[in-house]
């Protein structure tokens, strides 16, 4: 990623070399770095402790009526009515006082600042509704408190109402320089999102600082997520390291950045030589010398061989341009014009180092492009056989689908005919038991019936036994009463046959099939 964008440079004369500020305290009151609250050049209007200096209006004195206390406790269209009635003298007095107090200048300044503080910071009233009836000295004053950027004070700053109102929330920017809408560019990431106040466009995503260098290695950007962190806060907390680029051709370790806030990495090399081949031109002997440390401290713990080369060419360019400038002031010194360097010719020099530095990381860079070009056509090669790999292993898949598809209709018509066999298993196990009983019920049937038979058979003769009996008793009453004569003999042969009829019957009756329709019946009387 390039340096820092141009458009962050601000129109204003605004320093980056402010007297020092208040530092970041453990009981989490926000103060800025120098570069973040960068001042005026113009002097500021001078003037005592606010609470030591009275002015008087109408004969009654005026210091106890509005103070920076007051602005940070008491309620807002309170005091903006009192401030109303103010004069515009008092009303600078006021922020001159801040301004004290941001600079260092009194006897207590921490515990001052700290105290203004936690009570904007604590107060649940301010808001867009309360803010919006705020006058335009308190309006700044509390931003400045919440900020700690005393830059809204300044004359030349002369922001909406709104945009202030904007920045007090946490919904606009407070690097005047950039002014963007939060969050930026509507990112959506994690630390957009939860770190109030916080800009990607011109802030640092580990100390959340801004400040208004451009063009600068002091500044590293994420190729991916377009964030930016400084340079000695990525060394400071190992965001730096060696590691294999995704990019890498040869699978050989260099040195990348880690951006926290995607947590993706970023190869070094390349972003130094973009930044000094087109920043070069725009760089003095000084920020020269600041530009080759901050490559000297990123390279510093580099293991590969380009790493390395870099880190010794920026130490032997840092020495040639320290020896320029312990030779220029000896020979004035002795006096030999002849080996005196002029300025312009030390400048020269160190222009033609810094171009022989650049042409060796071009040809460095050519010879990364060449073997990255190489490496493209192997992966494309690559990704061809991939895709007919690709393809093959869509048809294998479609066919083995097929294949199971297949599997699963047989299987589910053997589970089909698997049931059906045991229900018709079962059916004929119903019906062999059904049969076993109906042949029980017919035998049983059919042997009561043979007893029923037999009896009736037996009943039948003895009653045809019975009427023969009788008619032969009659008979032989008959004879009896017709006379003696010539009849003994026929009698005794009837007593005769009487006695082997009853003797018959007496004896036990014999089987009857009563399947047989064929009856026995007794013969006629002699």
């Amino acid at each position: 990623m390039l340096p820092p964008r141009q458009q962050l440079q601000t129109v204003l004369s605004l320093a980056s070399s402010d007297p020092p500020h208040l530092s970041r305290s453990s009981s989490g009151i926000v103060r800025e770095s120098p570069a973040e609250s960068a001042s005026s050049q113009e002097t500021w209007p001078t003037s005592k402790s606010i609470m030591a200096k009275k002015t008087e209006s109408g004969g009654k004195s005026v210091t106890d009526k509005v103070s920076l206390q007051d602005i940070a406790r008491e309620r807002v269209e309170l005091v903006s009515e009192r401030m109303l009635r103010l004069p515009e003298g008092y009303l600078e007095e006021l922020k001159n006082g801040l301004k004290a107090i941001l600079d260092g200048n009194g006897s207590q300044p921490v515990e001052e600042f700290m105290f203004l503080q936690k009570f904007v910071q604590t107060r649940s009233d301010l808001n867009s509704k309360t803010l919006v009836r705020a006058h335009r000295v308190q309006l700044e004053i509390l931003v400045v408190i919440k900020t700690g950027i005393q830059v809204f004070l300044h004359p030349n700053i002369n922001l909406s109402q709104t945009n202030l109102i904007e920045i007090f929330l946490h919904k606009r920017c407070r690097n005047i320089a950039c002014q963007n809408e939060l969050p930026a560019d509507d990112c959506r990431c994690e630390m957009c999102a939860n770190r109030k106040g916080f800009c990607n466009l011109c802030m640092c995503v580990i100390c959340s600082k801004f400040d208004f260098a451009v063009n600068t290695c002091r500044w590293i950007g994420c190729d991916v997520c377009s964030h930016w962190t400084h340079t000695d806060c990525a060394i400071r907390d190992g965001e730096i390291s060696m590691g294999v680029s995704a990019k890498s051709v040869s699978g050989m370790g260099e040195m990348l950045f880690k951006c926290r806030a995607c947590n993706h990495t970023s190869e070094l090399l390349g972003w130094v030589k973009d930044v000094f081949h087109h920043c070069v031109p725009n760089w003095d002997r000084e920020a020269l010398m600041k530009e080759l440390d901050f490559v000297r401290r990123i390279f510093r713990g580099s293991e590969d061989t380009r790493g390395r080369k870099l880190f010794w060419k920026c130490e032997e360019i840092i020495d040639k341009i320290k020896e320029i400038e312990l030779d220029s002031p000896k020979s004035r010194e002795n006096g030999d014009g002849g080996g005196m360097i002029a300025p312009q010719d030390a400048c020269n020099r160190i222009a033609e180092v810094v171009k022989e530095t650049l042409r060796k990381m071009e040809i460095v860079g050519e010879e990364k492009t060449r073997m990255y070009k190489k490496a493209r056509m192997g992966l494309e090669e690559c990704e061809r056989e991939m895709e007919e790999k690709a393809k093959e292993v869509a048809e294998l898949k479609m066919e083995r689908q097929k294949k199971k598809q297949q599997i699963e209709e047989v299987e589910r018509i053997v589970r089909l005919k698997q049931a059906e066999a045991e229900m018709f298993q079962l059916k004929a196990n119903e019906a062999k038991m059904e049969a076993e009983r109906l042949e029980r019920i017919v035998k049983a049937k059919k042997e009561k019936t043979e007893e029923e038979y037999a009896s009736n058979y037996l009943k039948q003769r003895l009653s045809e036994a019975e009427a023969e009996k009788e008619y032969l008793f009659q008979k032989l009453k008959e004879q009896e009463s017709g006379g003696n004569g010539g009849g003994e003999t026929s009698q005794s042969v009837m007593y005769s046959k009487i006695r082997e009829m009853l003797s018959g019957y007496n004896a036990p009756s014999p089987r009857v099939d009563p399947r047989s329709n064929q009856r026995n019946h007794f013969g006629s009387n002699p």
